[in-house]
């Protein structure tokens, strides 16, 4: 609150070079104070950060500070108020108030840090440790004190008799604030008892799962039906972000196709005259949810007819000169941009097989339906990071589906925009096709 007064008073003398501040400029400074406050209180500002990074506080704090702007801006609007204000008061306010307070988050969190690298300020930890990989990250990580946690025991989990008795005995004696339980899903009994040991103490308790072998997708506490539920695989392309991928595509996308709407034409015309039949090809494939639907390239082979879906090889005899050319450069896909515009595709995403090719590899690839949480796309986190083309072995089928899954889970429109960039400079020339 004091930072926002001050900043309050700062834009005033920057605005009408004078401190004497006018009561309506008084009453505006104090209400924009006490919304901050309130908007950084709903934020969780004012919890404990303790084993936060400052990039989460960092954003919470803009999302916060856009927030009161957003609820100040609406006041003045609601109350027909806005033309007693100097909107260059108003801006440099909010602008110097919130860049002070980030200056103060960062000030106070390299000190905690720096405290804390010293051996300060830290709460001890009791590690129950089941020979997982959590529980050997937290025992190694350099940057655990920095988070404000220092591992004081480390306790191997046992079911055997006496090992109660053994956790009790160490927490009595090491006197920690907190105890962490790193132990698989399957030892919920466990847990329980644990509880039921350390009934009589004040230790803080935390859970922190060993997925092991299980493969999670965008996994977090969710708030479902008045109860808490941890999502194990769930799209994190979904609600309002998904609106966000929507816009990306229909943007980006009409523009481009409207780039090379000249390219398709010219590409076209090859087609006709090179071999006989249609110019596009069009085959069915697996989309979001598994809904199937009709995805467009140009047609890169002669006319034939076979029992199943056979991939391109090396010198296949199918493959026309034209259509080497555009499967050696993948223009065959630039049609794949009119499924985009049709919101069947996206510019981003898992890139869509062959329905054949799913029900054979769905069997041999743990997570390999994830792919289909979110739209396939014309390119691909795989796609620029090598895996492309044919998959003639199940190692290349499994690191593409490794990729897309690192993809769905890590998602963000700068994730998106960078592998565009990927694909532009080094994504159109692929080695692997034929």
């Amino acid at each position: 609150m004091v930072i926002v007064l001050a900043a309050g008073l700062f834009a005033y003398h920057y605005r009408f070079h004078q401190f004497d501040m006018s009561g309506r400029y008084n009453t505006a400074v104090t209400i924009t104070a006490v919304i901050v406050v309130v908007c950084l209180a709903l934020g969780g500002v004012y919890g404990s950060q303790r084993g936060q990074s400052f990039w989460r506080q960092l954003s919470v704090l803009v999302v916060c500070w856009l927030a009161a702007a957003g609820i100040l801006m609406s006041l003045t609007f609601l109350l027909k108020v806005s033309d007693n204000y100097s909107r260059i008061w108003f801006s440099v306010m909010l602008i110097t108030g919130s860049s002070l307070c980030l200056l103060l988050r960062l000030s106070v969190f390299l000190l905690l840090r720096r405290v804390r690298g010293a051996g300060r300020n830290l709460k001890s930890v009791l590690l129950v440790d089941s020979g997982g990989q959590s529980a050997n990250q937290l025992s190694s990580g350099k940057t655990l004190e920095e988070d404000g946690f220092h591992v004081a025991v480390n306790l191997a989990f046992s079911q055997g008799a006496g090992w109660l008795e053994t956790l009790v005995g160490k927490v009595d004696e090491s006197g920690v604030h907190e105890v962490w339980l790193c132990l698989p899903l399957s030892e919920g009994g466990a847990i329980r008892s644990i509880l039921y040991a350390l009934r009589h103490h004040t230790v803080a308790v935390r859970f922190i799962p060993e997925w092991g072998d299980i493969r999670l997708l965008n996994h977090r506490v969710s708030h479902i039906a008045g109860l808490y539920s941890l999502d194990l695989s769930c799209s994190p392309i979904d609600g309002p972000v998904r609106v966000v991928k929507r816009v990306e595509d229909l943007v980006i996308g009409g523009l481009i196709s409207l780039l090379i709407l000249p390219v398709c034409l010219v590409i076209a015309l090859a087609i006709r005259i090179s071999s006989p039949g249609p110019i596009l090809f069009k085959q069915y494939r697996t989309g979001i949810n598994g809904k199937h639907f009709k995805v467009y390239k140009f047609r890169s082979m002669v006319v034939h007819r076979e029992g199943g879906v056979t991939q391109a090889t090396r010198n296949d005899v199918r493959v026309t000169r034209v259509g080497a050319f555009l499967r050696r450069t993948s223009l065959d896909e630039l049609p794949q941009f009119f499924n985009v515009l049709q919101g069947r595709m996206s510019i981003v995403g898992p890139r869509p097989h062959a329905l054949e090719h799913n029900e054979y590899y769905k069997e041999l690839v743990e997570s390999y339906m994830q792919r289909h949480k979110v739209k396939p796309g014309i390119t691909g986190w795989a796609q620029v990071s090598g895996y492309r083309g044919e998959t003639d072995t199940l190692e290349k089928m499994q690191k593409r589906v490794e990729y897309d899954l690192w993809y769905i889970d890590n998602w963000s429109l700068g994730l998106d925009l960078k592998i565009i960039l990927l694909t532009i400079f080094k994504g159109f020339i692929n080695k692997n096709a034929f």
